[in-house]
């Protein structure tokens, strides 16, 4: 299914709520204050450093929740750095693959018309296990939001889950399977990705050789929105 200017994009099912990020922690927690004035906790859905886009003050938007079994009534969506917004829900990405290879986002996923979550791989668990006409495939989905310019890096601190990934991917590859690793590149002002090799040199090392031997590597780009994610396709890998 494609609009106009190219695949449908998606959008929030409910408005999202504008507000400023006063602070972030224990990982999990962010304080908010709301356009109202209203203060705020919001559930924090990054365990990660977010390197560069953790910025006191900035605009934010979250998505509200009021059941009655949740701690916490808002999660945080988005944060808006250098006039970009950043997609922060670090939830949402293997969701929108999901989404999105059911409405042709991924022209290099196209022969494939089912998949499992979740499937084992190696020592790892694997996001995706694609199956249809171009036979199968593992796909694992990375969320990326640090970035140094126009060019977007993964990791931003040492992942020994995200080395047994590739070193699993890898494996598969060797043994005549097809392999593919998407960075979710949350942001739109990246047109370039390298893997984080001042931050976990030895993932970098891993990234390479996952390149030589046939892992297929899709840094794919969003724009992120208060009303939705658009996809703008690949961008170019430099290592």
């Amino acid at each position: 299914m494609e609009c106009r200017d190219g695949p449908v994009p998606y959008r929030f099912s409910s408005p999202l709520h504008r507000g400023v990020l006063r602070s972030r922690y224990k990982r999990f927690l962010a304080d908010v204050e709301l356009e109202n004035g209203q203060q705020i906790i919001a559930h924090c859905p990054n365990t990660g450093p977010m390197s560069g886009v953790c910025q006191v003050g900035a605009p934010v938007y979250l998505s509200h929740h009021p059941e009655p079994k949740r701690k916490l009534a808002y999660t945080w969506e988005m944060i808006q750095v250098d006039g970009v917004w950043v997609g922060i829900n670090t939830s949402l990405p293997n969701r929108l693959v999901d989404w999105g290879l059911e409405r042709g986002w991924f022209p290099q996923l196209a022969g494939f018309s089912r998949r499992q979550r979740e499937v084992t791989c190696g020592k790892s668990k694997i996001d995706f296990l694609l199956t249809g006409d171009s036979g199968s495939a593992y796909l694992e989905v990375k969320n990326t939001t640090w970035a140094k310019g126009s060019r977007a890096l993964f990791p931003d601190t040492v992942t020994t889950r995200g080395q047994k990934h590739l070193e699993d991917l890898i494996a598969v590859r060797q043994q005549g399977q097809r392999a593919l690793l998407m960075y979710w590149i949350n942001r739109a002002d990246c047109t370039e990705f390298a893997p984080g090799e001042e931050r976990d040199p030895r993932y970098a090392r891993l990234f390479r050789e996952a390149l030589q031997v046939g892992v297929e590597m899709l840094p794919y780009r969003v724009e992120v929105s208060p009303t939705g994610i658009r996809p703008l396709g690949l961008a170019k890998i430099v290592v």
